[in-house]
């Protein structure tokens, strides 16, 4: 499936060009032509990347880069600025922009600039990018619900934690030892079986048969995996 790109960019000229290098390259374009449709589309586009213009009519690219983080979108966003904004730049990696490139630029490193993010967006822990589904369970990491078979599920804040640890690194055998470090942050290895309990927790809350775990399971000597 190809990547979906969106190109914010008042200058039709300009938007043309990126659109035609683009396609050749296998993307799939979309553009908007001001920053308020240009902000509609990337909330509800589902693209992998957007190209962002800074000086758009009706809503700047700041705003609109501000607003999709505020929203909760995690898509990759390449900035676009002229030679002498230096400031905005700096403004715009903080309202959020992952990589700024400066106008007039070269389609080399356009598409160098674009396949670095999309690697970067593709390598983010699964928990970074919104939403994860197993069996009857569906975790939004942006607004911190969890549901089953479409019921909420309360979870304690360190259970949270830890089932979102857990499916960060899905597959991976993880020690009591590291969850303490990493989800708790202790320093030392206490005597304590606060893993397994909020382990057996996440189990009864999440698991259709706690007693024989399918997603929460335990390696015996080692630690717990979670596979889904």
């Amino acid at each position: 499936m190809p990547h979906r790109i969106l190109v914010v960019e008042d200058e039709p000229g300009l938007v043309m060009t990126l659109t035609d290098r683009l396609r050749a390259e296998g993307y799939e374009v979309d553009s908007a032509m001001d920053g308020e449709s240009g902000l509609s589309k990337g909330l509800h586009g589902g693209y992998h990347l957007i190209v962002l213009d800074l000086m758009l009519p009706r809503m700047s690219g700041l705003e609109v880069c501000r607003n999709l983080r505020k929203s909760g979108a995690e898509v990759p966003i390449l900035m676009l600025t002229a030679r002498e904004q230096t400031i905005d730049k700096v403004v715009g990696l903080e309202v959020g922009a992952d990589d700024y490139l400066t106008k007039p630029f070269d389609m080399m490193e356009l598409r160098a600039r674009i396949g670095a993010l999309l690697r970067r967006s593709a390598a983010k822990p699964v928990a970074a990018k919104g939403v994860h589904e197993f069996g009857a369970v569906r975790v939004d990491f942006r607004s911190g619900e969890v549901t089953k078979s479409g019921k909420p599920v309360t979870l304690s804040a360190k259970e949270y934690q830890l089932l979102r640890h857990l499916i960060d690194h899905q597959g991976e055998v993880i020690t009591r030892e590291k969850l303490l470090h990493e989800v708790w942050g202790y320093e030392a290895m206490p005597s304590t079986r606060t893993v397994d309990v909020h382990m057996a927790w996440l189990r009864q809350k999440l698991e259709n048969s706690p007693r024989y775990p399918e997603f929460f399971q335990t390696v015996r000597g080692l630690g717990y995996k979670f596979v889904a």
